[in-house]
This record gives structure tokens, sequence and C-alpha cells, in this order.
């Protein structure tokens, strides 16, 4: 499942170059972040969603939070002072990332956006995207909110289950 010798992707060469300490495990092509934390052994809590988010035209940032809480927009929009952001397109979001949705990760971006990590990344061990379907990165959650200088806070929500 996992190796370091297989085809590399820019995540994985941004990782190795930044001297971040990481783990590249692969699998199969998923249909859901339930599906991809159970093919990376692991908990959804532990699978980082990657978002971008658009703060004005031509704005935008990361947003990294756990697979397993929701993103809350008003928590987001408070944090960077603005009555409106939103999610691009996923054009746009290739466009300024280099990546296509579910592959999307702050390491080896096209753009080095600003980060904003939720809380619950400080302190554990994370597997965010690895750049490409079914690669995955798993790190320290504070050592990639050392390496993008991100700005932590609360920006999600316990996910609520249907009754």
């Amino acid at each position: 499942m996992t190796t370091e010798h297989e085809a590399s992707t820019p995540a994985i060469e941004a990782a190795r170059a930044a001297g971040i300490t990481h783990t590249v495990t692969r699998h199969g092509r998923v249909r859901s972040l339930e599906e991809a934390a159970a093919a990376r052994g692991i908990e959804p809590r532990d699978l980082i969603k990657t978002l971008v988010v658009r703060v004005s035209e031509g704005e935008h940032v990361f947003v990294l939070m756990p697979g397993d809480r929701t993103f809350s927009w008003a928590k987001v929009r408070a944090l960077l002072g603005t009555n409106r952001i939103s999610m691009p397109d996923a054009e746009e979001a290739r466009e300024v990332t280099g990546y296509e949705r579910g592959t999307i990760t702050p390491f080896g971006s096209r753009s080095r956006l600003p980060v904003i990590a939720d809380t619950h990344l400080c302190g554990r061990t994370i597997s965010i995207g690895g750049g490409a379907h079914g690669v995955g990165l798993t790190v320290a959650g504070d050592d990639v909110i050392r390496e993008f200088d991100a700005r932590v806070a609360d920006i999600s929500d316990a996910e609520t289950l249907p009754r």
C-alpha cells in the first residue's frame, strides 16, 4: 500500500524538499471521504479535507479541516473579515492549484496560497492529499501548520448525522 519508490507527484516532492517527515500511502480510486479513510487504514477525523475558498476575485485561501467536521461559512467569513466567500468551480480550483478536485493539497500547489488550519489539526498525525487520486501523505499536523505558516482557528463544526 505504501512505497516511496513509485511515481512521485509535485506534492510528494514538495514535502520531501521541505524536509517534512512523511509516509506516502497509495490506494485505488475512491468515491468518498469514508472510503479514502478506510483505504488508508485511518479514521475519517484523521483524513484532512483541503478546500480552496475564493475570498475575492483572484484571491484564494486553502482551508484544512478534519474529514469528520463540517466547513463553517460563518466562522471563516468572520475570520477573514468579509461578508462574502465562495468555493471556486472545478476549473478555477485547478487553475489556482494545479490539482483537480479530490487531489488538492497545499503541498506542491501552483500558487502559494495562505492556509487556514482548523484547530483540530494541532498535535495530531494526519493524512492529507498527495496530489493525485489514491495518494495520501501521512504527516504531523503541526509540521503542515509550520510549513505553510498556517493561521490556526476554529473554522469547522461537528458533523451532524441525519436522524
